[in-house]
């Protein structure tokens, strides 16, 4: 099999909970060598962040909680106390020997390490150094720490999701994943690919300050330009959507769906399955524009019509007539789908202490170089005195001697 498309590189991950792992862990799946740091003793918070934890052997609970095992695949874990004069030189070493390095510790306290960006730049000068923060380094917030909760609040994105105020459940409410997390993870990926591009060029490597709240505030899309061009603050329609309809759940005889006819066309077609042809040629409700200005009579008509028959029936109908539609599956039947399971999502690796742990796979599909699974989430520290004896060269009484002062674990 072909080497991951990354597979020269070597990354240096600081990071810990989940945006900066997510990053780390794109790159681990894409091929390149990641080099997890974690304390002593604790590691990674997610660590702890269950249950539910994975199961050992005879059934009992691990140390390895499902949260972190969802963000380290492919990575190896070095524990290093970076707190003390020996830590922060282990790091600088590796740091020399990468050519990326991610982190998430509050504004400035790496360079207190020594361990900052124009530090690590003096002596390689190639590295990409990717600081990710609630805030930014800069700014009248940037000293405060960021929780992904803290960021949709603040960003926007609760304010339009959830039922309206005047409906049952109504006001904000938060995604059920950690929204601002993962786009920052996934932004930061694409920056760091960016500064490799131009590493090429120019030899040089660079420093990327990436917010989770200036990713939040990017990533509300549509919304953000619905309030620029027209000076009205977006508000929350449910599972319904601010500018297409009929695009929602729909109540059907046994169980809810969802429906989202993004055209003209597709309205019609839906009109027809439905028995009603008349509604696609209604001035009302011809022309999307229309359906949006006339949800709340259009909305109630269609809800009386599908109650009719159960859900199965009408995604076969509208699925037969060319109108996207599906089933609102839990967690457990999207991934036992014939499709999700057919594209390989569903995965397992060896793991020292269950036996094997089960994975979702990466969704990037490469015709070149496809993403390998060489290394399951590491335990704690599993990888120190291999990195430390084989890449910085240190003997085993050096190792002794760090490990007895509490130096490494």
């Amino acid at each position: 099999m072909a080497d991951g498309a990354l597979s020269h590189l070597r990354v240096l991950d600081l990071s810990r909970v989940l945006a900066g792992p997510w990053a780390g862990q794109t790159l681990a799946d894409l091929g390149a060598e990641v080099i997890k740091i974690e304390r002593p003793g604790s590691g990674d918070d997610t660590r702890g962040w269950g249950p539910p934890y994975l199961k050992d052997g005879g059934g009992h609970d691990t140390r390895e909680a499902a949260y972190y095992l969802a963000a380290n695949r492919g990575k190896q874990s070095v524990a290093i106390d970076i707190t003390t004069e020996d830590g922060q030189a282990l790091v600088r070493e590796l740091a020399a020997g990468s050519d990326i390095l991610i982190e998430n510790y509050k504004v400035g306290a790496l360079e207190r390490y020594g361990l900052g960006y124009e530090a690590l730049r003096a002596i390689n000068p190639r590295l990409i150094y990717c600081s990710i923060t609630g805030f930014g380094q800069d700014g009248p917030l940037a000293p405060l720490p960021g929780y992904d909760f803290i960021i949709q609040a603040m960003g926007g994105l609760m304010s339009i999701t959830g039922e309206r105020d005047d409906l049952p459940g109504g006001g904000p409410q938060k995604l059920g994943i950690a929204f601002a997390d993962l786009m920052t993870g996934m932004y930061a990926t694409v920056a760091i690919l960016a500064a490799l591009a131009h590493r090429e060029r120019s030899g040089a490597g660079q420093y990327i300050d990436m917010a989770l709240l200036d990713v939040q505030v990017a990533s509300m899309a549509n919304m953000n330009l619905n309030y620029l061009t027209s000076s009205r603050v977006p508000t929350r329609h449910g599972n319904a959507h601010a500018n297409i309809v009929p695009y929602q759940v729909f109540p059907a005889a046994d169980a809810p769906f969802v429906i989202a006819a993004g055209n003209d066309g597709q309205f019609a077609r839906l009109c027809a399955v439905v028995a009603r042809p008349e509604l696609a040629a209604d001035p009302r409700f011809a022309t999307n524009a229309g359906r949006v200005r006339n949800r709340d009579t259009l909305v109630p008509l269609l809800e009386d019509l599908f109650r009719q028959r159960p859900a199965q029936h009408w995604i076969d109908a509208l699925g037969a007539a060319g109108v996207p539609s599906g089933p609102i599956n839990d967690i457990a039947q999207a991934l036992d789908h014939p499709q999700v399971r057919h594209r390989g999502l569903r995965i397992e690796l060896p793991h020292p202490q269950a036996g094997r742990v089960p994975l979702v796979a990466s969704p990037i599909k490469f015709s070149a170089t496809p993403v390998q699974y060489r290394r399951p989430p590491p335990l704690l520290g599993e990888h120190t005195r291999e990195i430390l004896t084989g890449r910085l060269k240190r003997s085993e009484s050096d190792i002794a001697a760090l490990h007895q002062k509490g130096i490494i674990g």
